[in-house]
């Protein structure tokens, strides 16, 4: 009986269906709420600032699951309200924190298309279009940094997931034994090279590779926060001779705190002559190998061995939006792929999973293959390059003014401090040091409360700055001039009006 009622029936209405009006209707009405708030993005305040337990009580966050179904049209109404008026707003163009960008909204747009394709792009046959769309995208991102576009890739989640994948294709190469199948404890000790101004990306990456952090040799920086060639030679020297294999060592395209990029032609040859792999962490800088007025070391990317980067950063993609890129695809292939059985897919196609920790695999590829292609290799010259000079902008401002300190300007990032008046002629004084650390870090959350800007910050030769960094197509000039006055009113007040 029970079979013969289910073939009677000819339709079924999940509760998670709508028919075509109700979708469009529902889609229409969010479309023009997100346009609405795109649009007036700068009126909203970079950041409400709000407790924790505000935004638990707003969300009412104590609730239990429902038992039965909600009203579409006012659930998604009441969702936009919240996020729109209760988040920190990257694409605000105030905001100078850490390096995350404004989300181009064809990249919005591209999300939306690739949700309701809803590809598994972890193999060919499952998602064909979306494999060789994230193919050409790998390619073309390759193209435009100048690294040789026959090389493996593939998107990942961010610069992290970027940079242990690559740590890991460098572990099957070099480490000198099957280490896939034997295991760490088969083989020599391993080792690896990084400047200590590296993201903590390489200690993940040497934890989940099965290195251990105690494998990390940190190089001091130089006095331009640059790995120290010298020191890494030697400390090269002294680990061979003490019976390390050393594997690695990684460069930076832009370091987090400065925007300072490695001497990468050095130290690419250093790798090749001792046939280490040579691994650049591009996450934000690389892409500024497209500006005439870059630094000459970013033509280093090309001799890389492997890169991260991401283009939710300087590509403006919305996140999710890494991507390693490999010189020789096989070694991707070497340190991800596996065979069993169940798998029937054919070999001569990409299949992403052969290059990659993921089977199942999200379509990340679209937002950013759509941007490359509204704004072109120019375009995004144009944009990075304003960016770089609204950074310096900045550098040149606080250099002019009597109560700021500037201290950094490296790519679009610049670094400076406040320094009330009266303290100008005692800075480097140890009291002083330590009082304007404290004033500056108190500056900061000033900054952050009043909603005006969002800065993050950085510690440069021991002193606590503001950091600003700028990946924000909407920031302009009238932005930036803005800052002085702004840091100045709330550095005077923090410091209690004194002078």
């Amino acid at each position: 009986m029970a079979i013969m009622a289910w073939r009677q029936t000819r339709s079924r209405v999940a509760p998670v269906a709508m028919d075509g009006e109700q979708f469009r209707a529902l889609g229409h009405d969010l479309v023009e709420r997100i346009a609405r708030f795109l649009d007036g993005i700068d009126e909203h305040p970079v950041t409400p600032a709000e407790t924790v337990g505000a935004v638990r009580e707003l969300l009412r966050a104590d609730a239990g699951l429902p038992v039965t179904g909600t009203d579409m049209r006012a659930l998604l109404s009441r969702t936009a309200e919240m996020l729109f008026d209760h988040s920190l707003h990257n694409g605000h163009p105030r905001f100078y924190g850490y390096v995350t960008s404004s989300a181009a909204p064809v990249g919005i747009l591209g999300d939306l298309l690739a949700a309701a394709v809803n590809a598994n792009v972890g193999a060919w046959k499952l998602s064909p279009m979306a494999t060789e769309i994230e193919v050409q995208t790998v390619r073309w991102i390759a193209e435009l940094l100048g690294y040789p576009t026959d090389c493996g890739g593939l998107l990942v989640s961010g610069g992290n997931a970027a940079n242990i994948t690559c740590l890991l294709a460098a572990r099957a190469a070099k480490a000198g034994w099957d280490v896939r199948k034997q295991g760490m404890a088969a083989g020599e000790r391993l080792c690896v090279y990084a400047s200590q101004e590296t993201h903590t990306w390489v200690q993940k990456a040497a934890d989940v590779a099965g290195l251990g952090t105690d494998s990390i040799r940190w190089i001091a920086p130089d006095d331009r926060q640059r790995m120290d060639m010298t020191a890494l030679a030697a400390q090269y020297e002294k680990d061979v001779a003490a019976g390390y294999r050393p594997i690695l060592v990684a460069g930076s395209a832009g370091t987090v705190s400065t925007g300072a990029v490695d001497p990468l032609p050095a130290m690419a040859a250093f790798c090749r002559e001792r046939d280490l792999w040579f691994h650049v962490d591009g996450a934000y800088g690389a892409f500024a190998a497209i500006v005439e007025t870059a630094p000459d070391d970013l033509r280093g990317l090309a001799l890389a061995d492997s890169i991260a980067v991401d283009p939710h950063k300087w590509l403006y993609a919305p996140l999710e939006a890494g991507c390693a890129l490999v010189r020789d695809v096989a070694a991707l292939r070497n340190a991800f792929s596996y065979h069993p059985p169940y798998y029937s897919f054919d070999g001569e196609v990409t299949n992403y999973y052969d290059l990659g920790p993921q089977n199942s695999r999200g379509f990340r590829a679209l937002k950013v293959w759509l941007a490359l292609q509204q704004a072109g290799a120019d375009g995004y010259r144009e944009m990075i390059a304003e960016d770089m000079a609204l950074a310096r902008r900045m550098y040149e401002l606080a250099a002019a003014h009597p109560e700021l300190q500037a201290l950094t300007h490296n790519l679009s990032i610049t670094t400076f401090r406040y320094v009330p008046a009266e303290l100008r002629g005692r800075a480097g004084e140890p009291e002083t040091e330590e009082y304007l650390n404290a004033l500056n870090q108190k500056l900061q959350a000033e900054i952050e409360a009043s909603g005006e800007a969002f800065f993050s910050n950085a510690v440069v030769d021991g002193k606590y700055a503001l950091r600003m960094c700028v990946v924000n197509f909407r920031t302009s000039v009238e932005d930036v001039e803005v800052l002085p006055e702004l840091v100045v009113r709330l550095g005077r007040k923090v410091d209690g009006g004194r002078g």
